[in-house]
């Protein structure tokens, strides 16, 4: 079976739309946008509100700890829902016991999570 060109004409169109688009959408702002440099476009923009106090807070390392748990298990959790169609369409026990490993080692991290205190909110405001 011989490949030409024509077999790959949509991904070369493809390819080039993606380029075309990437560059229209950097290109045009810089065309439009306003070049004037002032009082209010060097303030910082949140919710058509002006900004009140300092931008710079310092956060306790535990709201990051917080949020780094909430990722890695939202992302694992993210792994469940090809699993789940797969049900659907009719899967094999290895795939089930595959889950039962995954889910009883999502459980194992929050039990350890859990027994070495990362959940117990320790943080004491000024």
């Amino acid at each position: 079976m011989e490949t030409t060109l024509r077999d790959f004409a949509f991904v070369l169109a493809f390819a080039v739309l993606a380029i075309l688009f990437a560059l229209i959408a950097v290109l045009i702002p810089r065309f439009i946008a306003p070049r004037t440099v002032g009082l209010k476009t060097e303030s910082i923009y949140e919710c058509g509100m002006d900004p009140f106090g300092s931008a710079w807070i310092r956060y306790a390392a535990l709201f990051y700890l917080y949020a780094l748990i909430f990722i890695a298990f939202d992302v694992d959790v993210l792994y469940l829902f090809p699993v789940a169609t797969s049900y659907v369409r009719g899967g094999n026990p290895e795939e089930f016991i595959a889950l039962l490993v995954f889910v009883l080692l999502l459980v194992l991290a929050i039990a350890y999570a859990w027994g070495k205190g990362v959940f117990r909110w320790k943080y004491e405001g000024r």
